[in-house]
């Protein structure tokens, strides 16, 4: 298990107890935390379990890919299952996800059903994101253009296996001749798409990702931004990393062209957005917010160089 921990301590005990649990029921396994620079107690609760857990404490926050990269090199086990803190799930799901691996030996990276605290369903078995499908989600006419794959297609009961494109890496497990073979995060992202950019490579490896029906996991969601005061003006922040990590992915994959395109595309749903929202009489600042927003993306990716190196 490879853990990355940022000012989640309330979570610690509950998934540390988890993951004795599974310990318990038979599964052979191996803990790695590694903990962000957390500035809240969370490094005297991880203490707490020392014996049981391998430990690493970063001076500063690293990011969500480069610290499961960093304790990679500790792990051991035939799989890697990378778990976040805002995570829970019943004793044998772990069993169960190694079972199908075990008996499905082209798939690379499973994923599981995710739900919320409330039981409802969360994405949970995506399809990759493009300039194109971005746009038509974020002006809303995705439905004009039903050939269009959106990256979330939640019309399915979700009950039965299938594979995907990605899973989303909160119960991310993979295959360890995956990792030999393609690594694991690149390790410019600092947060966002890196399992979208990883599951890119395990497929043109060759390999299957799949959505594994029968086990489900509560995923809260957003508890380490949420913690940080820096990450609450408005959600500016986590729009920063988001949108820092959607222009590398874009220019890794869609090259200048592409990266352009959604430049472009941008410049239109900004205009788009506004223009609904004058006619729907919203007010001025909620008209002007997606001429902001736009002008973030144009800033970052003047930063990054147009999408070639990450800031962070």
């Amino acid at each position: 298990m490879l853990v990355v921990n940022y000012n989640t301590a309330d979570l610690i005990q509950p998934l540390m107890q988890s993951l004795q649990e599974v310990a318990l029921s038979g599964v052979s396994m191996q803990t790695i935390v590694v903990d962000n620079a957390s500035r809240d107690d969370s490094l005297l609760r991880l203490r707490e379990w020392s014996g049981r857990i391998e430990l690493i404490e970063n001076p500063s926050n690293v990011g969500f890919g480069r610290a499961n990269n960093q304790a990679l090199p500790l792990a051991r086990g035939r799989y890697i299952l990378l778990l976040n803190t805002d995570v829970s799930f019943a004793p044998d799901t772990v069993r169960k996800t190694l079972s199908y691996m075990d008996t499905h030996t082209d798939c690379g990276v499973l994923g599981v059903r995710l739900v919320g605290r409330d039981g409802s369903l969360q994405p949970s078995c995506r399809y990759f994101p493009s300039v194109l499908n971005g746009f038509l989600n974020k002006v809303g006419l995705g439905a004009w253009l039903p050939w269009v794959r959106q990256v979330d297609d939640m019309t399915w009961d979700h009950a039965s296996h299938r594979r995907c494109d990605w899973v989303p890496g909160c119960y991310y497990l993979v295959r360890r001749e995956v990792i030999e073979q393609v690594g694991l995060f690149d390790p410019r992202y600092f947060l966002y798409f890196e399992e979208v950019d990883h599951c890119r490579a395990v497929k043109a490896a060759g390999w299957a990702v799949t959505y594994f029906s029968d086990a489900t996991v509560v995923h809260i969601g957003g508890e380490s931004a949420k913690s940080d005061s820096s990450l609450t003006s408005g959600g500016r922040q986590i729009s920063v990393l988001q949108i820092e990590s959607e222009l590398l992915y874009f220019r890794k994959h869609a090259g200048l062209a592409g990266l352009l395109s959604h430049l472009a595309l941008s410049v239109l749903g900004a205009a788009i957005l506004s223009l609904k929202s004058s006619l729907k009489g919203h007010a001025a600042s909620h008209v002007s917010a997606h001429w902001h927003e736009l002008s973030r993306v144009l800033t970052i990716a003047r930063q990054t160089r147009l999408g070639t190196v990450p800031t962070r």
